[in-house]
Protein backbone atom coordinates (compact mmCIF):
# COMPACT_ATOMS: atom_id res chain seq x y z
CA UNK A 1 0.00 0.00 0.00
CA UNK A 2 1.08 3.55 -0.63
CA UNK A 3 -0.19 6.82 0.75
CA UNK A 4 0.02 9.98 -1.35
CA UNK A 5 -0.37 13.60 -0.30
CA UNK A 6 -0.41 16.39 -2.87
CA UNK A 7 0.51 19.99 -2.17
CA UNK A 8 1.41 23.19 -3.98
CA UNK A 9 -1.89 24.10 -5.56
CA UNK A 10 -3.39 27.55 -5.38
CA UNK A 11 -4.68 30.53 -7.29
CA UNK A 12 -2.47 31.96 -10.00
CA UNK A 13 -2.88 34.41 -12.86
CA UNK A 14 -2.73 33.19 -16.44
CA UNK A 15 0.88 32.94 -17.56
CA UNK A 16 2.10 32.22 -14.05
CA UNK A 17 3.67 29.12 -12.55
CA UNK A 18 3.01 26.59 -9.83
CA UNK A 19 5.00 23.62 -8.57
CA UNK A 20 2.99 20.67 -7.32
CA UNK A 21 4.49 18.07 -5.02
CA UNK A 22 3.41 14.55 -4.10
CA UNK A 23 4.79 12.91 -0.97
CA UNK A 24 4.58 9.13 -0.91
CA UNK A 25 4.90 6.58 1.85
CA UNK A 26 4.19 2.89 2.28
CA UNK A 27 5.17 0.20 -0.21
CA UNK A 28 8.36 0.20 -2.22
CA UNK A 29 8.21 3.34 -4.30
CA UNK A 30 11.21 3.86 -6.53
CA UNK A 31 10.39 1.27 -9.21
CA UNK A 32 6.73 2.24 -9.70
CA UNK A 33 5.60 4.62 -12.44
CA UNK A 34 3.79 7.65 -11.08
CA UNK A 35 1.48 10.12 -12.74
CA UNK A 36 -0.49 13.31 -12.40
CA UNK A 37 -4.14 13.48 -13.42
CA UNK A 38 -6.55 16.37 -13.24
CA UNK A 39 -10.30 16.74 -13.08
CA UNK A 40 -12.37 19.85 -13.66
CA UNK A 41 -16.04 20.17 -12.66
CA UNK A 42 -18.25 18.29 -15.10
CA UNK A 43 -15.26 16.71 -16.82
CA UNK A 44 -13.74 13.26 -16.75
CA UNK A 45 -10.44 12.68 -15.02
CA UNK A 46 -7.71 13.54 -17.51
CA UNK A 47 -4.17 12.25 -17.77
CA UNK A 48 -1.55 14.97 -17.48
CA UNK A 49 1.88 13.37 -17.11
CA UNK A 50 3.66 10.19 -16.01
CA UNK A 51 7.19 9.23 -15.08
CA UNK A 52 8.75 5.76 -14.96
CA UNK A 53 11.40 4.52 -12.54
CA UNK A 54 14.22 5.19 -14.98
CA UNK A 55 12.80 8.69 -15.58
CA UNK A 56 11.16 8.26 -18.98
CA UNK A 57 8.31 10.76 -19.12
CA UNK A 58 4.97 11.15 -20.88
CA UNK A 59 2.71 14.17 -21.31
CA UNK A 60 -0.70 14.92 -22.69
CA UNK A 61 -0.34 17.09 -25.78
CA UNK A 62 -1.99 20.13 -24.20
CA UNK A 63 0.75 20.53 -21.58
CA UNK A 64 3.85 19.61 -23.58
CA UNK A 65 6.44 22.34 -23.38
CA UNK A 66 4.75 23.92 -20.36
CA UNK A 67 4.76 21.21 -17.66
CA UNK A 68 7.68 19.12 -16.40
CA UNK A 69 7.36 16.03 -14.23
CA UNK A 70 10.23 14.85 -12.06
CA UNK A 71 10.87 12.47 -9.18
CA UNK A 72 13.25 12.16 -6.27
CA UNK A 73 13.18 8.53 -5.20
CA UNK A 74 15.43 9.13 -2.19
CA UNK A 75 12.85 11.56 -0.81
CA UNK A 76 9.80 9.66 -2.07
CA UNK A 77 8.49 12.69 -3.89
CA UNK A 78 7.18 13.52 -7.35
CA UNK A 79 6.83 17.05 -8.67
CA UNK A 80 4.98 18.76 -11.47
CA UNK A 81 6.39 22.11 -12.51
CA UNK A 82 3.67 24.02 -14.34
CA UNK A 83 4.63 27.08 -16.35
CA UNK A 84 2.66 29.34 -18.68
CA UNK A 85 -0.55 28.33 -16.96
CA UNK A 86 -3.85 28.82 -18.76
CA UNK A 87 -7.40 29.04 -17.40
CA UNK A 88 -8.09 25.67 -19.02
CA UNK A 89 -5.55 24.15 -16.61
CA UNK A 90 -7.93 24.86 -13.73
CA UNK A 91 -8.74 21.56 -12.02
CA UNK A 92 -8.07 19.39 -9.02
CA UNK A 93 -4.74 17.69 -9.58
CA UNK A 94 -4.19 14.15 -8.33
CA UNK A 95 -1.04 12.12 -7.87
CA UNK A 96 -1.25 8.38 -8.58
CA UNK A 97 0.89 5.23 -8.58
CA UNK A 98 0.63 2.52 -11.23
CA UNK A 99 -0.45 -0.89 -9.94
CA UNK A 100 2.72 -2.60 -11.18
CA UNK A 101 6.37 -1.68 -10.98
CA UNK A 102 9.65 -2.99 -12.32
CA UNK A 103 10.28 -5.80 -13.23
CA UNK A 104 6.63 -6.77 -13.72
CA UNK A 105 6.16 -3.40 -15.45
CA UNK A 106 8.15 -4.94 -18.30
CA UNK A 107 4.93 -6.69 -19.32
CA UNK A 108 2.68 -3.65 -18.97
CA UNK A 109 0.86 -3.13 -22.25
CA UNK A 110 -0.75 0.22 -21.51
CA UNK A 111 0.31 3.77 -22.29
CA UNK A 112 0.31 5.14 -18.73
CA UNK A 113 -2.68 7.40 -19.41
CA UNK A 114 -5.51 5.21 -18.12
CA UNK A 115 -6.61 6.08 -14.56
CA UNK A 116 -7.98 2.55 -14.11
CA UNK A 117 -4.41 1.23 -14.22
CA UNK A 118 -3.45 3.15 -11.08
CA UNK A 119 -4.23 1.70 -7.67
CA UNK A 120 -3.19 4.48 -5.27
CA UNK A 121 -4.38 8.07 -5.31
CA UNK A 122 -3.94 11.20 -3.29
CA UNK A 123 -6.87 13.42 -2.34
CA UNK A 124 -5.90 16.15 -4.76
CA UNK A 125 -4.82 19.77 -4.72
CA UNK A 126 -6.80 22.57 -6.32
CA UNK A 127 -5.22 24.63 -9.09
CA UNK A 128 -7.12 27.71 -10.21
CA UNK A 129 -5.86 29.87 -13.06
CA UNK A 130 -7.53 33.24 -13.57
CA UNK A 131 -7.68 35.03 -16.90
Amino acid sequence: QVQLVESGGGLVQAGGSLRLSCAASGRSFSKYPMAWFRQAPGKERQFVSAIRWFAATYYVDSVKGRFTISRDNAKNTVHLQMNSLKPEDTAVYYCAVLRVGYPTETYYSGTYNNPNEYDSWGQGTQVTVSS
